[in-house]
């Protein structure tokens, strides 16, 4: 009986030893909070499965995409960026990797992160023979603009993002004037969102600028045009992403690459942790439908993480083994 007692005193203590080492090697992990709702809801998540999975101390911080990877290349800090999108600071970010100071774990984003313009599935279905902006442009009818019906719209973002310059540009380049169509100013996101929810409710035309992943897409279904044309990643910085370029040509809109990135500090002493960040990632799909439910519940970034934690293990187990899914799981009952 004592030797029974002693084994399992020793296997507890081995047990908690293990534990706090495991601990110890993770530490302290600072995760940057982005401030839209894809990146805050998978920051939450990265949180969860770190600590509990993991036995990691991992907290949130306040960032966004210029100044957290800038830090995390010249300062090495915070230590990961669950949805960094690239694109945006792609000289700092390729500093930050030749300079091994950064690490690229994969993307977050496994189908890439979309812009362009969009129509209403309702009408893509009932006019099949419209599939490209050029297709939408010869149907102006189909888009009443609000303020004159004789007109299609366009509806843009509001000033200062890069999707609304862009559009502005597109505009131009496919003559939609000319066509009969108007661009509209929806003025702020939230106009942008109430437009497509207004036209939706009255199984209305809609064209416009959108992107993904976005609450937006995940409750109303949307299906984005092609361009007619191939991209020209030449064309694209000489005129389609410059505001006052006077003759913008028709081209295709990349897509953004959206990558989880880490310092090499983190990864040297990330263990088992660095193995999670190398498979997880999910579709567009999944974060849109993820994101409806969390704007119709007025969700957390937090409660958004439980609730896929919960209700999506056919996705996130894959990404983690299976002793650290069964702590995970424990975590969030």
């Amino acid at each position: 009986m004592r030797k029974l007692l002693a084994s399992t005193v020793l296997a507890l203590a081995l047990g908690g030893f293990a534990g706090a080492a495991s601990a110890a090697e993770c530490g302290d992990v600072t995760i940057a909070n982005m401030n839209w709702q894809s990146a805050e809801v998978l920051a939450n998540i990265d949180k969860i499965i770190l600590n509990a999975g993991y036995g990691c101390n991992a907290s949130l911080v306040i960032g966004d995409t210029v100044p957290t990877l800038t830090s995390m290349t010249e300062k090495g800090e915070p230590d990961v960026a669950p949805e960094g999108w690239v694109d945006l600071l792609p000289d700092v970010v390729h500093r930050g990797i030749s300079e091994k100071k950064l690490i690229s774990t994969g993307q977050a984003l496994s189908d890439g992160a979309v812009q362009g313009w969009f129509i209403p599935k309702y009408i893509a279905d009932a006019h099949p023979d419209i599939k490209t902006i050029p297709d939408a442009l010869k149907h102006p009818e189909l888009f009443p603009a609000p303020e004159d019906k004789s007109k299609g719209a366009v509806f843009n973002g509001p000033q200062g993002w890069g999707g609304t310059r862009v559009t502005a540009q597109y505009f131009k380049a496919y003559d939609a004037a000319k066509h009969g169509f108007v661009l509209v100013d929806t003025g702020s996101a939230a106009g942008l969102d109430g437009s497509i929810a207004k036209a939706y409710e009255r199984k209305e035309g809609w064209l416009g600028y959108y992107w993904a992943p976005t609450a937006i897409l995940g409750k109303y279904e949307m299906v984005k045009l092609e361009y007619g044309v191939p991209y020209d990643a030449a064309e694209w910085k000489r005129c389609n992403t410059v505001a006052d370029c006077p003759d913008p040509k028709p081209n295709a809109w990349p897509k953004d690459h959206v990558e989880t990135l880490v310092t090499t500090k983190f990864a040297e002493r990330a263990g088992p942790a660095m193995d999670y960040f190398k498979k997880r990632t999910w579709s567009n799909a999944t974060v849109n439908k993820l994101l409806a439910w969390m704007t119709d519940n007025q969700a957390t970034g937090e409660e958004g993480a439980k609730h896929f934690l919960k209700n999506s293990p056919d996705i996130w187990t894959k990404w983690v083994s299976a002793d650290v899914a069964d702590k995970v799981k424990k975590a969030v009952e």
